[in-house]
């Protein structure tokens, strides 16, 4: 308070002495507005605060989204479901349309996922695919569905004999190594990349002997600050893509009806990691974190783990087999 009024009175000889001599009442304004008490300049300042309209304080480097979708064709899911392929991917193709028609400089990777192998489908930033003269949409169709026959075609070569009455598990950590691979080059192709994310569109049952893989994946997303989005269609939940949406931050939604399933698609997962600070998204009733084993690669929910390299075993082993 004293210093206040020491440097109220500086300005009122300093006002004083210079010509023509201001009003005494000026001067007194200035000291009574710097012995106020503190809380009340903080209750004038925030009423100003209202009545000010504020202005954006920075660009978001988030609205350039690249959006790596890593897409389902197993064949011996898709023979016993009962939804068919065609019209999950006519959907499908309505929603990639509509995340580059979100924005100009918006980036959309495809990446097939088959019981074999993976293999990129479709990738927005080729030229070749913007060579339609009516439009993106003719374009991303014809080269994708392209792609996409000459992948099933070999991924069919690659076909391993299996039980027959079983549907063999997707390759899902093997497209999300391809995913992270194709965002960390992104990370060095400027100072300014876009904000990327993973959605996995996935139908089949989770294969416990890529539990150790797709959870390196995970992680290595987490530590890249990438959200991996699922969507998952089969008649269970996954696990896996449940601890993948929960770890990286991303969402985790199972269509009910798969009728619908652009609508889930557009008003769920096209939103970018801005926009969805300001909506209300669905969000994980519970999450399976049972492990596999290393031994027999089985789901379970008791186990041995070694103290040294925390190898998960069913059974209890006097020497650990991956030490």
């Amino acid at each position: 308070m004293l210093l206040f009024f020491i440097i109220g009175k500086f300005f009122y000889y300093r006002a004083w002495a210079s010509e023509p001599k201001p009003k005494p009442g000026k001067c007194y304004c200035i000291m009574l507005l710097l012995m106020l008490p503190r809380n009340e300049l903080e209750v004038k300042a925030e009423d100003t605060a209202h009545t000010m309209p504020s202005a954006p304080s920075k660009l978001y480097a988030d609205d350039v989204s690249l959006l790596v979708v890593t897409l389902d064709t197993n064949p011996f899911f898709w023979s016993t479901f009962p939804f068919p392929f065609a019209d999950f991917l006519s959907q499908v193709l309505a929603f990639f349309n509509s995340i580059l028609l979100l924005g100009q400089l918006n980036q959309l990777i495809v990446i097939a996922t088959g019981c074999n192998s993976c293999g990129y489908v479709y990738d927005s930033t080729s030229d070749k695919n913007h060579g339609s003269t009516t439009g993106t949409m003719p374009a991303l169709y014809s080269n994708l569905l392209h792609n996409l026959d000459e992948f099933v075609a070999k991924d069919q070569q690659l076909d391993a004999d299996h039980a027959p009455g079983t549907v063999p598990s997707s390759l899902l950590s093997g497209s999300l190594s391809m995913a992270l691979c194709y965002i960390q080059r992104a990370f060095r192709s400027g100072p300014m990349p876009p904000q990327p994310r993973i959605l996995c569109l996935q139908g089949a049952a989770d294969g416990p002997e890529q539990y150790v893989a797709i959870m390196n994946a995970i992680f290595s997303a987490q530590h890249s600050t990438v959200p991996i989005d699922s969507c998952y269609i089969g008649s269970n939940n996954s696990a896996f893509l449940q601890q993948a949406s929960y770890i990286t931050g991303g969402i985790y939604y199972k269509p009910p009806h798969l009728d619908g399933l652009y609508q889930y698609l557009s008003t769920v997962f096209a939103t970018d990691l801005h926009s969805r600070a300001f909506l209300r998204l669905p969000k994980s009733v519970g999450v399976d974190f049972r492990a596999s084993c290393f031994c027999h690669k089985q789901t379970i929910d008791m186990g041995y783990v070694c103290s040294v390299c925390l190898s998960i075993f069913c059974q209890h082993h006097d020497k650990c087999s991956t030490c």
